[in-house]
């Protein structure tokens, strides 16, 4: 995988109001333009992968998936680089199609002439330097020469919020997802070690953010939509995370891994160990964020079903 040549600790905002084709185009591009370019990333002939958040089949206006229109100007500026442009996922609930489908995202894919790639093949890698020896992940994430993670910001019932590092928890695939939930039990801070490590192996190259409109209360599948009129971008995941959890208003201990990240050392973990670039993240941030109410990684499902789905 092509591993981005930029500043990992800098990280680019700009303030997006609504989500008007052109305006998103034009944004995206000042956004990525402290960073070097769409161009500093995606080069001539790359298999480039977009990673939208499809977590659910919803309509954009619900805010929890990625909006269609950041995908559509995603997809035009790797184009525009030089890149053969795929996007896939695997939906927390129910089919890729159907998900991408109801999102809006099918239809920008179909008219953008990028090639829709749910994923659906696993293959076991073998990390090595962290606590978790192997994963088992997505082919299709596998052959890019360039992944872009595209995360919503939400509010997480499990993990405090999903963005950049949670987003990249799509790369495994069905049931394998509800089985890494019940084998860390209670432990949330386990689980969001093990979303760390998976998103290191993984390493997208380039992380786009689409907090235009976010989700707060009861994310990442049933809580509010909320304006934030904010992109985020940036060559790490954590780095990113980090100016997320600052631009609503979170506290680190209230994002696991957040707070995993800074208790294994990480880097970028701290708002004073970044670069930031575009639009002041201070008068970006909003008041008044509410955050979900936690509950356990394993779904609270009692004996049987948790038996199964943990050994299936």
């Amino acid at each position: 995988m092509t591993q981005s040549p930029k500043n990992d600790a800098q990280v680019s905002l700009k303030r997006l109001n609504s989500y008007d084709p052109e305006d998103a185009l034009a944004a995206i591009e000042e956004l990525l333009d402290p960073l070097g370019g769409m161009s500093a990333f995606v080069k001539p002939g790359d298999k480039v992968l977009l990673k939208p958040n499809l977590l659910a089949g919803k309509t954009p206006d619900k805010a929890v998936t990625t909006h269609p229109e950041i995908v559509r100007a995603v997809i035009k500026l790797a184009q525009k680089a030089g890149g053969e442009v795929f996007l896939g996922d695997s939906p927390g609930i129910g089919s890729p199609e159907n998900v991408a489908r109801k999102s809006g995202i099918l239809a920008v894919v179909k008219e953008s002439g990028c090639h829709f790639t749910p994923f659906e093949t696993s293959v076991t890698i073998h990390p090595t330097g962290g606590t978790f020896n192997q994963f088992e992940v997505a082919r299709e994430v596998l052959d890019a020469d360039v992944i872009i993670n595209l995360p919503k910001l939400k509010t997480h019932q499990m993990m405090g919020l999903t963005c950049g590092i949670k987003n990249m928890f799509g790369a495994v695939v069905g049931l394998r997802k509800p089985r890494l939930h019940l084998q860390a039990g209670t432990d949330k801070a386990f689980f969001a070690l093990m979303l760390l490590e998976l998103c290191e192996a993984m390493a997208p190259a380039l992380t786009i953010v689409d907090a235009v409109v976010g989700m707060e209360g009861e994310g990442p599948g049933s809580g509010d939509p909320i304006k934030i009129g904010a992109l985020l971008a940036g060559s790490h995941p954590q780095a990113v995370d980090t100016v997320a959890t600052e631009l609503v208003g979170l506290q680190s201990h209230q994002v696991w891994t957040q707070q995993q990240a800074i208790n294994s050392g990480r880097p970028y973990t701290r708002i004073e160990q970044l670069q930031l670039s575009g639009d002041p993240l201070q008068e970006l941030k909003i008041n008044n964020f509410h955050p979900a109410k936690m509950t356990d990684v394993n779904f609270g499902l009692k004996g049987g079903l948790k038996s199964f789905l943990k050994h299936a």
